[in-house]
């Protein structure tokens, strides 16, 4: 005897309902007018600040999907060249006039944020006086290190030089 035989037959449905029976398109905007109709203080305050949250959640979602992806044409790229037979020594004393517009371009930076510091009450004199000894004292390491790589340099450039 088969089995499936004595279980009933499943009515066959032509299609199935996109919401749960309670709810339909009809009865949901029902309730939605029935709501804007009834006189609340509240009701359209919300409706802007939610009509703004909106449109601001799909403004960024548009802004981020543009960010990084538009080519760039005719983006000029400047390279600096250097002289392929340029002396260590010139090296070394362009990383210092480098080291040095950077750390210059860092104070410059630390300023202007610590005028922004001070614009919102954020205390920031105890850890940037901490902060200023260490960076003084790896400075003073790097510049050390940059003058006697100057110093090595410029001695093996010395005695190259006077051999005729």
């Amino acid at each position: 005897m088969d089995h499936f035989a004595s279980a009933p037959a499943l009515p066959y449905k032509r299609g199935m309902a996109i919401f749960p029976r309670p709810v339909s398109p009809k009865s949901a905007f029902g309730d939605f007018w029935s709501y804007f109709r009834q006189q609340r203080q509240h009701k359209w305050p919300l409706l802007g600040v939610s009509a703004a949250f909106t449109y601001v959640i799909v403004w960024a979602f548009i802004v981020d999907a543009n960010t990084n992806t538009m080519p760039t044409r005719n983006k000029i790229i400047y390279v600096q060249s250097w002289d392929a037979n340029r002396s260590d020594a010139a090296v070394i004393l362009q990383q210092k006039i480098d080291f040095a517009k950077r750390e210059a371009a860092l104070v410059k930076q630390q300023k202007k944020m610590q005028g922004y510091a001070d614009a919102f009450g954020i205390e920031w004199r105890d850890e940037e006086a901490r902060n200023t000894a260490r960076r003084k004292e790896a400075v003073r390491q790097i510049n050390g290190l940059l003058d006697e790589r100057l110093a090595k340099a410029e001695g093996k450039a010395a005695p190259a030089t006077a051999q005729p």
